[in-house]
């Protein structure tokens, strides 16, 4: 080696921690020592199992010889030392099924267990059944029962639901090595079901055997290696590990119960033998004062028992050791339903019961409803109300049950609730977790209510008073009155809350509550006037939810007159509420009150509030255009927005927001002649939403228009790509490099994004929303630097397709806009097919493939009637139709691959024959090919499957082929008909599929 190598070997090993390097399957050939040290270690690399699966894997191997055959593995030294190794491994773990199951694969430890029994010369040829244990070296029957166990239990673990392993790189070994072991498993797995009788009965022969039992252990196999002793002592009373015949029994009355339980669903009198024997095992634990060599579940066993006893009726109520399950199906049995109900109130204290077996009761008695039980519907209602309260304590999310009943509810069933509620709260001292859920409880059900009777039922309870704070059931009474919004207020339906006489005796407390709900402007100034007779205080702070603007709150709180100041507030914070929730009725009347009294002191407040009033009816006019009004504005409107974006007062506050949506009103209403031409160039100077608004509509009037048209689309980039641009500076690094630093919060441009994003969102206008994606779809691109995926949308080559200084454009900021933006249009529009095409452009370059699937479908479904027509070649062109390809050969639907295929201008055969050859495919494969029209295609699966030996799947491509619409020598015309009636037949498919 020369001196240069040796120093890189030495770099390297200094450079990094020595790790050991992991023990080869060889090694231990070699070294007869080496398996009983390398298994004593407390962290031993590879593991047993692993070892198990390295040692058989070579053992079985197949051969070659001179003649370039392949022959059975050869009995030969080296592999029967392997098998052996693998024995003492499993010996090592001391034969515990459960840990073998969870390593091994069935072929494995099945192969396991063949090679235990040969080595423990059971005699070959014999069934088991056969056998009497009795008359066998121990360590031979021991070998027979461990077989038998797994076989059963392998049976039992079979039936159970068990999640796909992922598909892991197309590899065509790979593949066919997985196919072989699921084959293999299969076989065998119907062999031991076969033999399931027999094992059944070798291990209830076990159970009549009375003696210990021994199994063999590392030394008694390798006493098997040395023939000379091998006779002698392996066969021994005394030889191996003894296990005590009360341990084995225990184990095998678990197993046998598993498999009789698993049987009695088709055979229901077996679950009596189930219960029998996990009882043995139940008393067989009790009775143990050790368990080594006992490895079962205890919680499964629990679960078993309980069901069995369920299933069989064998629990009595009145037995003292009986558990809750026991007791709940008792009673449920002896129809004593009220019981049942105590029973669930209790155990909302003790919390005892599982909630998933709470909410199995449940859908047992609405079972017994849908098949026509009648009498129940009261308790199911009841058994909900209980199982949601249950959930309340636990903070968990009311179930929808309940709260559908809500909306229906009765004083009988809230009664019920308010004793639920009472009696499940822990008597003495409530934990403060369990007092803060229930409370939130209590105001869910005042939210929830509709009849206000029953609120108040709720409110006026006891248990509301108190666990709710005064301040919280403030807000709970706001928020009722601006529920009741729709019923007359002057009708006065909370008579606890009205019927006060406007004394000075009245509580102030009520009055509060009276000004917190009320929305009458004379109502409110009168309370406010009896306020400030009882007390001198601000009232306008009496509820924490009324706000005003910042920009205006110095302004109202410089009024010196103590109730006008609380008047003004109030009727503003009240009129606001009301535009928030789109009550715009009582949002006027409470606006021109206000305008009213301030119109009498302060010109600067009437301005601000016809400002107000401006933004009311702007607000007004969207909120009914959004809800599908086709209306206009009135012109009178049209002129105010106008007045109120060229506005100049002095010492003036104006709210950012009243122009932001003015200028979106234009746009929405297609106002572009007075944006483009009218409105005053010191506007577009001063106030970036007009400034965007001016851009915006001056780009929109020239789409689509000639190349030399294009400076305000050039100028309305620039400003957007300042917008989405972060400051960067300059700095030195330690090592004398300079660096970039991106500061994201300081934006260059004439708005920060997020305010942005928010004007954008005031947009409705379908174009003014096209060329603003198809702005940042373009910009995406150039960002990305991804010439293979790009998204598409329209106008797209009115935009620059360069940047000059791309490192300053936030690519996060950019990405986050595009995907925001196009979701937001599609809640306006979810039909627009450039806009689904767009999204589902952006779920593909994002990976997202069966999002994006669904999304291109849309875009064709709604172009053509659900695909009752042929869909326009303009939206499913040939780019779509190949990344629909993709979509589903990324998702394992070769057959939909190969169909989708033929709708390309050209058919691509190469990328259909590839999927067709792919066998692990997961869309319904020959039921696909009904919509096939290519002769071709059909022509190579026909091959395909006869090649294989799938004669039913041939025989399937044959009648497609058959069909005479097919027939290569039909007219044009024909072909073509046959073609498109199957292309619409294949996406209605793909429709119902993946919407």
């Amino acid at each position: 080696m020369s001196v240069e190598a040796v120093d890189r070997v030495a770099a390297v090993g200094s450079s990094r921690p020595s790790t050991p390097l992991q023990t080869s399957w060889f090694e231990f050939l070699l070294d007869g020592s080496l398996l009983e040290e390398h298994l004593q270690k407390s962290n031993p690399d590879p593991l047993p199992v692993q070892l198990i699966i390295q040692f058989l894997e070579q053992a079985s191997k197949p051969s070659v010889n001179e003649q370039n055959q392949v022959q059975p593995p050869a009995d030969n030294r080296r592999n029967r030392t392997l098998k052996l190794l693998a024995l003492k491994v499993a010996a090592h773990m001391k034969w515990d099924l459960d840990a073998l199951e969870k390593g091994l694969t069935i072929p494995v430890l099945n192969m396991l267990l063949n090679e235990l029994l040969c080595v423990s010369k059971v005699p070959p040829g014999v069934k088991h059944v056969d056998l009497d244990l009795s008359t066998l070296p121990p360590t031979t029957a021991m070998a027979v029962i461990i077989y038998n166990r797994w076989a059963i239990r392998t049976i039992v673990l079979s039936s159970f639901p068990e999640k796909q392993a992922k598909p892991g790189p197309h590899q065509i070994n790979m593949l066919n090595i997985v196919q072989q072991e699921k084959e293999m498993t299969e076989n065998i797995l119907t062999v031991l079901k076969e033999q399931a009788t027999d094992s059944i009965s070798v291990l209830e022969g076990a159970l009549r055997l009375k003696k210990d039992f021994y199994v063999h252990t590392l030394r008694t196999l390798d006493l098997l290696a040395a023939d000379a002793a091998a006779n002698g002592e392996t066969e021994s009373s005394t030889a191996g590990l003894r296990i005590a015949a009360d341990e084995l029994h225990c184990q095998v009355h678990y197993d046998l119960g598993g498999i009789f339980f698993q049987q009695g669903f088709t055979d229901q009198p077996v679950f009596e033998k189930a219960r029998d024997h996990f009882r043995q095992t139940k008393e067989l634990l009790r009775k143990l004062d050790s368990t080594v060599h006992v490895h079962l579940d205890e919680k499964r066993l629990a679960g078993y028992w309980n069901a069995c006893k369920a299933l069989t009726g064998d629990c009595e109520s009145c037995d003292p050791q009986i558990t809750p399950y026991e007791q709940i199906n008792s009673l449920i049995r002896a129809k004593n339903y009220q019981a049942v109900i105590e029973v669930f109130i209790k155990d909302n204290t003790s919390r005892s019961l599982p909630n998933h077996f709470r909410q199995s009761v449940l859908r047992e008695f609405l079972y017994k409803v849908q098949q026509g039980e009648v009498g129940l519907d009261d308790l199911c209602h009841k058994l909900c109300v209980c199982n949601a309260v249950r959930d309340a304590l636990e903070g968990e999310v009311l179930s929808v049950r309940f709260q559908q009943q809500l909306f229906k509810s009765s004083r009988r069933m809230v009664d019920f609730i308010l004793e639920v509620c009472t009696r499940s709260l822990e008597k003495d001292r409530p934990s403060e977790t369990s007092r803060r859920h229930m409370a939130s409880f209590m105001k869910t059900l005042c939210e929830s209510l509709e009849d206000l009777t029953l609120v108040f039922l709720v409110s006026s309870h006891k248990l509301f008073m108190e666990l709710l704070k005064e301040e919280e059931r403030k807000v709970l009474v706001e928020q009722m009155r601006k529920r009741s919004a729709t019923i007359n207020l002057s009708a006065k339906p909370l008579p606890s809350f009205y019927d006060i006489p406007a004394s000075a005796s009245v509580n102030i407390g009520q009055l509060e509550q009276q000004l917190i709900l009320s929305l009458d402007p004379r109502r409110i100034r009168q309370i406010l006037i009896e306020l400030h007779g009882m007390a001198e205080r601000p009232f306008w702070r009496v509820n924490s939810k009324w706000e005003v603007p910042s920009d205006y709150i110095n302004v109202i709180l410089g009024i010196k007159d103590n109730l006008t100041k609380d008047l003004v507030y109030i009727l503003m914070a009240k009129g606001l509420h009301c535009i928030a929730v789109k009550d715009f009725v009582h949002a006027r009347h409470l606006f021109s009150a206000c305008l009213e009294l301030v119109t009498e002191f302060s010109p600067k407040l009437r301005q601000v509030m016809l400002n107000e009033m401006l933004l009311l009816e702007v607000r007004a006019h969207e909120s009914m255009a959004a809800e599908g009004s086709k209306e206009r504005p009135p012109p009178d409107l049209v002129s105010r927005v106008r007045g109120y974006l060229e506005m100049r007062i002095h010492d003036l506050p104006l709210r950012q927001v009243v122009g932001e949506e003015c200028v979106a009103f234009m746009l929405n209403w297609r106002e572009n002649d007075y944006l483009t031409l009218q409105v005053p160039p010191s506007l577009v100077m001063n106030n970036p939403y007009i400034k965007l608004g001016q851009l915006l509509a001056s780009t929109c009037k020239e789409l689509p228009g000639p190349k030399e048209s294009r400076r305000t689309a050039k100028e309305l980039w620039d400003v957007v790509v300042q917008i989405c641009s972060v400051s960067i500076q300059h700095k030195r690094n330690n090592d004398g490099r300079v660096g970039l630093i991106k500061h994201r919060e300081s934006s260059m441009g004439i708005l920060h994004r997020s305010k942005f994003i928010t004007f954008i969102k005031k947009i409705r206008e379908p174009l003014v929303l096209t060329t603003l994606i198809s702005l940042f779809v373009r910009l995406h691109s150039i960002v990305r630097d991804d010439i293979v995926n790009e998204v598409t949308a329209e106008h797209l080559s009115i935009w620059p397709s360069t940047l000059p200084n791309i490192q300053a454009v936030d690519v996060e900021a950019v990405a986050v806009t595009v995907k925001e933006l196009v979701s937001y249009a599609l809640t306006l529009n979810p039909n627009n097919q450039s806009w689904l095409i767009t999204q589902a452009d952006i779920y593909f370059v994002t990976n997202q493939y069966s999002a994006a699937l669904n999304l291109y479908l849309q875009a064709g479904a709604v172009c053509s009637d659900f695909f009752t027509k042929a869909v326009p070649p303009d939206i499913y062109t040939d780019q779509v139709l190949k990344r629909m390809i993709k979509c589903c050969s990324m998702m394992n639907c070769h057959t939909q691959v190969a169909v989708l295929c033929q709708f390309l201008r050209e058919v691509d055969y190469m990328t259909a024959f590839k999927a067709l050859q792919e066998q692990n495919s997961h869309d319904s494969m020959d039921s696909c090919y009904d919509y096939i029209w290519d002769v071709t295609i059909l022509e190579y699966l026909t091959h395909i499957h006869h090649k294989r030996g799938e004669i039913e799947k041939r025989q399937i491509a044959m009648k497609a082929i058959g069909q005479s619409e097919l027939n290569t020598s039909n007219p044009e015309e024909v072909l073509q008909l046959a073609a498109q009636k199957r292309k619409k037949r294949f996406l209605q498919a793909m429709a119902k599929l993946y919407f």
